[in-house]
């Protein structure tokens, strides 16, 4: 496949006018070709101009053409073969397994949505038929469905090439929705975006789509981004990446005559809670599986566990001590970009000069540029309670154990995080009390709770949830990951007294969709 450097508006290859973006390979800090100079206002609006224009069409395909549409999506991304694999394990320094692997969840999800658009439950056609007869008064006829939004802004993030990008989830849900999306590539990966976008405009063509379904801009600053969320025919937006670069965003998107959401997933430590008797019985087999998960992917996971809470006492200390032990062991891995790694670095020096954190261990010292050395750090309690600095999210394969002195300081430390996108429980059946009643408390703070396994790795299907409350996520309501994505990126719409010839299909008397509808307060089989 070629690289252009080119943007895609619509159907159309366009070139940028901006400051151009070069891919940087971050195991050998060697500048990739082609160039791609970004995108401007004016490029917004045209991509924007196509988006709306396509909108009233695409939100009313059928159900299965939209199917189709998301699978031949995954079937032009699968066609890629390895020149995309190729591309995003020299953009990214990610292990060739790894992205492989990406690229099997990206189609997976794509195909998951277009078992999920079939289905049809997400539309929750919900009819009340009239009751001419009903004293004192009559009732109308009344039905509601769901519709799109609108088009889409979608960011694309640094940490995920595929899933979590021009074809990743929110693209993927937002499409399932009936939106237009506009995907504001990641400069980290321009090559493996337009590989991609290629794919998906292929993909519009083939299933006879208005062109303005999807388009991809590049830019190296803020202009593109903030441009989008504040045009007008833009009605949602969903970004994974930094707080400062989510909040922007958000604050663009609040400040618009006509508010929009902006779906922003920001910033997590993940605490791992150990409870006594689990701590007791197989800390020291606990550990290797702690170390497994800080350090996956450099540990540039958003379920990264950053943050271990126990009791102090000898248990812990013999789990501390296995886990250096392993620490000690571990390679350094290459980081995404220089850029994350100099922000790693600078992390973990801030952290190593407080004064009530104690450096514990530090993995196998780099042998190349941009690698991760993982790095664990040790506190108490109480002045993990008094510092908010001992709280912030390192990006990173580093950690921080929080040594408590009883159960009220294992709660005070629960109750003063900020929202999280999981939590963890390591218990035995003798835990079980202490865990219950910390439960009420581990769920204000985190969209995903669970035990006896590690929160890296999120598994793509109907019940998963990943998000949580701020600053995990900008809206606790919603889930970037999972079928229930799609919830994001529509609204109700009641039609009171239609006639049947004037209804959409979902809502017609006849159901001719054989849609699960919730007829006079009772769920059709």
């Amino acid at each position: 496949m070629t690289l252009t450097g080119h943007m895609l508006i619509g159907g159309q290859a366009i070139a940028g006018s901006r400051e151009a973006i070069r891919a940087i390979n971050p195991a050998t800090d060697a500048v990739l070709e082609p160039a791609y100079a970004g995108g401007s206002s004016e490029h917004v609006e045209q991509a924007c101009t196509l988006a709306w224009q396509a909108f009233d069409r695409y939100r009313e395909t059928s159900l299965n053409a939209r199917a189709e549409f998301l699978e031949t999506i995954a079937n032009e991304i699968e066609a890629l073969g390895d020149a995309l694999i190729d591309r995003a394990v020299a953009e990214t320094g990610l292990p060739r397994a790894r992205i492989q692997g990406e690229r099997g969840r990206t189609c997976g999800q794509l195909r998951t949505f277009a078992r999920t658009v079939r289905a049809g439950e997400w539309l929750d056609v919900r009819v009340d038929q009239s009751q001419p007869q009903r004293q004192p008064l009559p009732r109308s006829d009344l039905r509601q469905r769901q519709i799109a939004l609108g088009p889409v802004a979608v960011f694309g993030a640094s940490n995920f090439p595929l899933a979590f990008s021009v074809a990743g989830g929110d693209t993927a849900s937002a499409l399932a929705a009936g939106c237009p999306v506009i995907v504001k590539a990641h400069s980290a990966h321009p090559g493996t975006s337009e590989l991609v976008g290629q794919a998906l405009a292929r993909a519009v063509k083939k299933c006879g789509l208005p062109e303005g379904v999807f388009s991809l801009l590049f830019g190296s600053g803020n202009e593109v981004g903030i441009a989008l969320v504040s045009d007008w025919r833009i009605k949602a937006a969903g970004f994974t990446g930094s707080r400062s670069g989510g909040l922007a965003l958000s604050q663009a998107a609040q400040a618009r005559p006509e508010p929009i959401p902006v779906y922003a997933e920001m910033s997590s430590i993940n605490p791992v809670l150990l409870f006594p008797a689990a701590l007791a019985a197989r800390g020291e087999a606990l550990a290797p599986g702690f170390v497994a998960s800080l350090t996956q992917g450099a540990g540039q996971f958003c379920t990264n566990p950053g943050l271990v809470i126990a009791h102090q006492g000898p248990a812990l200390d013999s789990f501390i001590a296995t886990a250096a032990e392993g620490v000690q062991r571990s390679p350094a891995q290459t980081m995404l970009t220089p850029g994350i790694f100099r922000a790693y670095a600078s992390a973990v020096a801030a952290l190593a000069e407080h004064p009530q954190a104690q450096h514990v261990a530090s993995g196998l010292a780099a042998e190349g540029p941009n690698q991760c050395q993982t790095q664990l750090f040790m506190t108490q309690a109480q002045d993990f309670l008094a510092d908010a600095r001992l709280q912030g999210e390192i990006f990173g394969a580093a950690s921080l154990f929080v040594q408590c002195a009883n159960d009220d300081e294992i709660r005070q430390v629960c109750e003063h995080l900020e929202g999280q996108l999981t939590a963890t429980l390591h218990l035995d059946d003798a835990d079980l009390d202490q865990a219950r009643a910390l439960l009420p408390t581990l769920e204000r703070k985190a969209g995903r709770l669970l035990v006896n396994g590690w929160p890296t790795g999120v598994e793509v299907c109907d019940a998963m949830l990943h998000g949580g409350p701020f600053p995990a996520t900008s809206d606790s309501r919603s889930t970037s990951v999972g079928t229930a994505a799609i919830l994001r990126f529509l609204r109700p719409v009641c039609y009171q007294d239609f006639p049947d010839s004037l209804l959409p299909p979902p809502l017609k008397q006849a159901n001719p969709l054989q849609l699960r509808r919730l007829l006079d307060g009772q769920r059709e089989a």
